[in-house]
């Protein structure tokens, strides 16, 4: 696999969008979304290009602060039918700031780490997920290639334990119960209860035993499984802590 850098992620970020647009381009904006109940495919692309103007906005200030999405004036369309060339612009605007920060820049978010190779990252998964929900709402069976993918499985890893809005986070402990998570094209990784939280780890050992493995058939649907936009396939051993791992592990 290729080594991600900010400058690659920010290029998949924008085909990515493009895909997405793509995929809405000419649909009805009321076409519910299963996958993020409430919502429509208008307000799902909104959120979604609202995201992408909003991380753009910090990037290119270099901001220290979190910017108020909500105070924004994010344009949007008042026909559905222009939203696939809006959301198309706000790529643009995204992909120009990001461009223009070292990924050592310092820009806020919510983790330790403030380089601005943290939004590269983050909005090429954002979208990533969001491009799935489009398509499933659309009954189309989304992919995900295998690269992007395992980048996206490790990135739901790592921003967990900074997910502090949700108070069910800070359960994820344990006495050293194991997760495994297999896919059929290689990839694995194992999650590690401890009493001070989660570790990871990529582990493609075969004989590794673990108190509940869960096997996907591609690392696209294993990352759209941890990020809930699919149910787990075959799960072997501790179904209640799957369940439990579940409930807790949302971002």
């Amino acid at each position: 696999m290729t080594e991600w850098t900010h400058l690659r992620r920010t290029e998949a970020a924008s085909a990515q969008i493009g895909r997405m647009a793509e995929a809405v381009r000419g649909r009805d904006g009321a076409t519910p979304v299963p996958t993020c109940p409430g919502w429509d495919l208008r307000e799902l692309v909104e959120h979604t290009g609202a995201i992408h103007r909003w991380a753009a906005a910090m990037v290119r200030d270099a901001a220290r602060r979190r910017y108020d999405r909500a105070a924004m004036d994010l344009g949007f369309p008042e026909d559905f039918a222009g939203h696939a060339d809006w959301l198309e612009a706000g790529a643009v605007q995204l992909v120009e700031a990001l461009k223009g920060r070292d990924p050592d820049d310092e820009v806020w978010n919510w983790t330790g780490d403030r380089g601005a190779r943290f939004w590269s990252r983050r909005q090429l998964h954002e979208t990533v997920v969001h491009r799935a929900d489009a398509e499933i709402a659309l009954g189309i069976a989304p992919e995900v290639d295998e690269d992007v993918a395992a980048d996206g499985v490790a990135e739901f890893f790592d921003l967990l334990p900074h997910t502090r809005w949700r108070a069910q986070i800070a359960e994820l402990r344990g006495d050293g119960e194991t997760i495994s998570w297999r896919t059929e094209t290689g990839g694995a990784w194992l999650v590690r209860l401890t009493p001070e939280g989660f570790t990871y780890e990529r582990s493609d050992a075969p004989a590794v035993t673990a108190d509940v493995t869960v096997r996907a058939e591609t690392t696209g649907e294993l990352m759209l499984t941890l990020w809930g936009r699919r149910e787990p396939g075959a799960a072997e051993g501790d179904a209640a802590l799957l369940d439990w791992w579940r409930e807790r592990a949302k971002i």
